[in-house]
């Protein structure tokens, strides 16, 4: 078993990573509707989740913005489990991916992580401009910026092979916020990976670490699991 663990909180460049959190919608308890919005949003036989996402579909959506979303989520093999609160995507591992030994690096493992936390973003309607920071975010000028990532992988996968991650996102501590995948053989089943990482508040102007306000945590924690939850690698 090979275990790997990254931290970087200095260098804003490289922390600026697709693997973020956000939302492209108001806090949910203060959120503004339009007549029309508040009725064609209203869908009774929806989940919580659903009707979120649905809300989120209909309003103040960028039309160019989401017919790129869309041809993008209609190629990925991937999307938000049944329930809403973690994501999980299919990766076939190309010749490109791979090293000497013909199965895949761990430079690959670690950009497959940050692929699919940034689709998992998109796909509950975060920002799309690659950074995936919510409306309070970006008028405040704060982004995610990776604290500490840690990697166990106990089989590489090897060229051609089919493998299933699975992300979801929580809460952790004033200024942060943690996301964990889990790695799986799709051939198999077997679990041959898991990763956990710690994400920080930083504003973009200064390169200080800022709490991470209320009205932040409401537009992400709606897609978080209501339990702590955790990949099973180190903590």
């Amino acid at each position: 078993m090979l275990k790997f663990s990254y931290c970087n909180a200095t260098d804003l460049n490289q922390a600026l990573v697709q693997c973020r959190f956000a939302g492209s919608f108001g806090p949910l308890s203060s959120r503004r509707r339009s007549p029309r919005a508040a009725v064609s949003c209203s869908r009774s036989n929806l989940t919580p989740i659903q009707a979120v996402l649905s809300c989120q579909q209909q309003v103040g959506s960028d039309p160019v913005e989401s017919e790129l979303g869309s041809l993008a989520d209609r190629l990925r093999l991937g999307g938000l489990t049944e329930d809403g609160l973690s994501y999980k995507e299919k990766f076939i591992i190309r010749c490109y991916e791979v090293g000497i030994n013909k199965t895949a690096t761990i430079e690959t493992i670690a950009n497959l992580l940050q692929e699919v936390g940034g689709n998992h973003a998109q796909s509950v309607g975060f920002s799309r401009d690659g950074f995936a920071t919510s409306p309070t975010m970006r008028k405040l000028h704060l982004i995610w910026v990776t604290a500490r990532m840690h990697i166990e992988v106990y089989k590489y996968p090897a060229w051609s092979d089919v493998i299933e991650i699975e992300t979801w996102c929580q809460n952790e501590g004033r200024i942060g916020t943690r996301r964990d995948w889990i790695l799986k053989d799709v051939a198999t089943g077997e679990v041959i990976g898991r990763a956990t990482s710690k994400w920080v508040m930083m504003n973009e102007d200064t390169r200080r670490l800022q709490k991470v306000s209320d009205d932040v945590k409401e537009e992400y924690l709606v897609f978080c699991p209501r339990e702590p939850r955790v990949s099973g690698g180190e903590q």
